[in-house]
């Protein structure tokens, strides 16, 4: 079939390549000329497991290119995805103006019939103004639908060649044909395609997402009690976890969530709810939690060493929000480190891929390090933010010959405790006080 993908961030590249991996005719359009040379050239501007390989082996076999010439693009194609970015405003909302702006452009481009997909995360109702935008500009037919996606960042290639469902919201037999037709590669192990209404598949991602957000937040909040009564968090979990009607997933305590998704769906589902006029307790307490989780990870920095951070060296082992990604959006780790900056301390960091993200971040504020033991090398303490596989099972002979002080404060509970403690270790972690 003939696809194009506007927006090459994120969504928009993955959803373009696999497309193509499965024999379409993919044309990725952005308006960022040096970006589109680069990728032209095999060069990808984000880490993501399987993608780079993908992308050469598409391109060389011409089935997936890159242009800045939307018009071009949408003429030569059947399906059009909009899978551009849909930034957070400062009330919460999801920034509509760029699903705007190409949906304008489409309406001027059209020369026959088209499917337009909303590929990006966007509220309820944002079909109807894209459908009312196209209709303004062209006497083409068309139609509108919503085709959320969920991508997890680190495994996004697997759960697009292999999802779990894939969810279409139509209101037209004509665009559901044609959306079933191009999905059914996919979903040859039997996984549905679920078909609803345009306005229950924009509500699914982000009630989705928030149902998520709200089990991480539950499992911080068990945790904390759990240090204040003496329990076991991680022996809590297992107890939980067994229950199938609540499941493993998403229940481990930690730093909280991050990313590009999670924040930003949690808060513009909190503004849909409030401009709806409808309770938004859980979805709120969730946001809260979150927020809380980090300043309570540095409490524990602040009850070993004090407020007085001058003199004080960090190593951090991670800096993306989660493994196999090079993404800082909203990091745990961007919050920490800030604060303790603030507090006069210095901070030497590694992660394996998003470096590139972190200096655009903190420039030469802190001392990006080579490797995970040269980040050691004279610091007072390690904190691990990001679980990345590496930094599982290190040498602790070596790093507790590395650091000034035996000390670990672990936000991601990797490691086991009893035995560090054995070792000479002061080991703090999420949900247990040892």
């Amino acid at each position: 079939m003939k696809v194009c993908v506007i927006g090459t961030g994120y969504v928009g590249l993955v959803a373009g390549t696999c497309l193509a991996e499965m024999g379409n005719d993919v044309i990725c359009v952005d308006n960022n000329k040096e970006k589109l040379e680069q990728l032209k050239r095999g060069i990808v501007p984000i880490y993501e497991p399987g993608l780079e390989e993908l992308i050469k082996v598409n391109v060389s076999e011409n089935r997936l290119s890159f242009t800045d010439d939307l018009a071009s693009a949408v003429q030569k194609s059947l399906i059009c995805f909009i899978a551009v970015g849909t930034p957070q405003g400062e009330d919460g909302s999801a920034d509509l103006k760029y699903v705007y702006q190409v949906a304008r452009e489409i309406g001027k481009a059209l020369n026959g019939y088209k499917v337009i997909v909303d590929k990006s995360t966007v509220p309820v109702g944002t079909a109807e103004a894209v459908t009312q935008i196209i209709k303004s500009q062209t006497k083409e037919e068309f139609d509108v639908v919503s085709n959320p996606e969920f991508l997890k960042q680190g495994a996004a290639v697997d759960d697009f060649l292999k999802p779990d469902r894939v969810v279409i919201g139509s209101d037209s037999q004509r665009a559901t044909d044609i959306m079933q037709e191009l999905y059914s590669p996919f979903l040859r192990t039997g996984n549905p395609v679920i078909i609803m209404d345009v306005k229950s598949a924009e509500m699914t991602k982000y009630a989705a997402n928030s149902f998520l957000a709200v089990k991480i937040s539950y499992a911080n909040e068990i945790a904390n009690i759990c240090e204040k009564v003496g329990a076991d968090a991680e022996m809590v979990r297992i107890g939980m976890c067994s229950d199938k009607r609540i499941g493993q997933q998403f229940l481990f305590p930690g730093l909280g969530y991050g990313g590009s998704c999670f924040p930003k769906d949690v808060k513009a589902l909190l503004k849909t709810a409030k401009d709806s006029g409808c309770g938004y307790e859980i979805i709120e307490a969730a946001d809260k939690v979150n927020k809380k989780q980090r300043k309570l990870f540095l409490q524990k920095i602040y009850n070993h060493f004090g407020e007085n951070l001058t003199g004080k060296t960090f190593a951090v082992w991670g800096l993306a929000f989660k493994p196999k990604t090079n993404d800082m959006r909203e990091a745990p780790a961007i919050t920490i480190i800030n604060d303790l900056l603030d507090k006069g301390a210095k901070v030497q960091a590694y992660d394996p891929k998003a470096f590139d993200c972190a200096e655009l971040i903190f420039g030469n504020k802190i001392t990006y390090a080579k490797s995970s033991y040269d980040a050691l090398k004279d610091a007072d303490a390690l904190l691990l933010l990001t679980e990345w596989n590496e930094f599982r099972r290190p040498d602790f002979e070596k790093i507790k010959s590395l650091l000034k002080q035996p000390v670990i404060f672990d936000g991601r509970n990797q490691y086991n405790g009893a035995r560090l403690i054995q070792k000479g270790f002061s080991y703090y972690q999420v949900g247990k006080v040892y």
